[in-house]
């Protein structure tokens, strides 16, 4: 049983101690710190995550009152029982008020005290299971995005992108992300990532009328950055047995459990890729600055236009340098939409990461190439509306060197 992790909030050392010794011979309390006034007990509990605070009212710098009210907005996973000599009713409101889960007046005896810190925290635990369930369920109702990279030349960097932002949207905004693999001859997220696969997509084949959310989730590999990989076909044969069908289930399912579900595709228009074009809320199509790539691009938009497509289509210009003789504008002038974002060339760092099997956006997160990968990922995030995105924006170090337009 895990132990229930508590920290000691009071000015007086004696006092201090002597809980120490009323909570020792308890076997499942763990008294993890002390604090000596309401500021340190701020920093404590960021440091420590108690499940527990024993938090005096009377306090020098910043009374036990003020830290409650803090720590109850900031931390709210640690729960506060108030400790004080006095029981009044005033005493108790201002507690109650401030966020404490329990008010214990002193002085108390030991079955006193470890009885109060059991029935807090039963209580958080059965509030931290039923908000778990509604969140779960929550998120059943709210889709998730579909983003497919895109394009109609290799080579042009999709894959390097599609790792990248999935890694991004997951590690600095804190995301749930599927990466599905959708390059059925030839595909390389895994290799990318590190992942060695043992079940890929074609190998849900067999499994098409019973796959559900369960079973598929047994086929996504787990990256350390806290995304899910389902992995392309191990030889190109293999391609040909992936059907259509089998990849609107795939998308459906992940959507439905996912907040983020990113498409890598090959580059051609294949059915299943037709699929994830269709489906994608968002298509990123990855373009470099040489003409065969702009003249297939610019077929490839006509063929998303007659698609009914061409809204959906944000185009992104890989390693732009301006030096080779084609410009931004150019490009943006020959193709007749207007550039969505521009990531630099940094073909030392890509390759390094690409053999390494270690995205540039957690290996060298501070550099421009990740930059501009992470302001893609930020206003794609963005376009959700959620609240908690503001503070995840705030926490980020955006350089803004590089923009990504609506």
């Amino acid at each position: 049983m895990e132990k229930i992790r508590v920290l000691i909030v009071d000015d007086v050392p004696e006092t201090c101690e002597n809980i120490r010794c009323l909570l020792h011979f308890d076997p499942r309390i763990e008294v993890v710190g002390e604090a000596r006034d309401g500021e340190e007990a701020i920093k404590k509990t960021e440091k420590l995550h108690p499940d527990i605070i024993l938090m005096d009212i009377n306090m020098p710098v910043l009374d036990g009152v003020a830290a409650t009210e803090t720590i109850s907005l900031h931390f709210p996973e640690s729960a506060i029982i108030i400790m004080s000599v006095q029981g009044e009713q005033e005493y108790l409101r201002r507690a109650m008020a401030a966020g404490a889960r329990e008010y214990i007046v002193k002085p108390f005896t030991s079955d006193e005290l470890v009885s109060t810190i059991y029935r807090v925290y039963e209580l958080e635990q059965k509030r931290k299971f039923h908000y778990r369930r509604w969140s779960d369920q929550m998120s059943r109702f709210r889709e998730g995005k579909v983003v497919t990279v895109f394009s109609t030349k290799g080579g042009v960097g999709k894959t390097t992108i599609a790792v990248n932002l999935a890694v991004s949207l997951a590690k600095d905004f804190r995301y749930s992300v599927a990466l599905v693999d959708l390059d059925l001859q030839f595909g390389d997220i895994a290799v990318m990532l590190n992942l060695k696969p043992r079940q890929t997509l074609s190998d849900l084949v067999t499994e098409y009328s019973q796959l559900d959310e369960e079973l598929l989730n047994s086929y996504l590999l787990h990256h350390t950055s806290g995304i899910r990989v389902l992995a392309a076909p191990a030889r190109p044969e293999y391609a040909e047995i992936v059907s259509p069908e089998l990849v609107e289930k795939v998308i459906n399912i992940l959507k439905n459990n996912y907040d983020y579900v990113l498409i890598d595709t090959p580059g051609i228009f294949t059915d299943p890729v037709l699929v994830a074009l269709d489906y994608a809320h968002t298509i990123l199509f990855v373009l470099s600055l040489d003409l065969p790539t702009l003249k297939n691009v610019k077929l490839g938009l006509e063929v998303l236009d007659s698609l009914h497509h061409k809204d959906k289509v944000k185009v992104v210009l890989n390693r732009a340098i301006p030096e080779i003789g084609i410009t931004p504008t150019e490009v943006e002038k020959t193709l007749g939409i207007p550039l969505a974002a521009q990531i630099p060339s940094d073909g030392r760092l890509v390759v390094k990461s690409v053999n390494k099997g270690i995205p540039f956006c957690l290996s060298d997160p501070q550099s421009r190439v990740a930059e501009s990968i992470r302001q893609i990922a930020l206003h794609l995030a963005g376009g959700d509306g959620d609240q908690e995105l503001e503070k995840r924006k705030r926490g980020l170090r955006l350089f803004g060197r590089l923009s990504f337009n609506s």
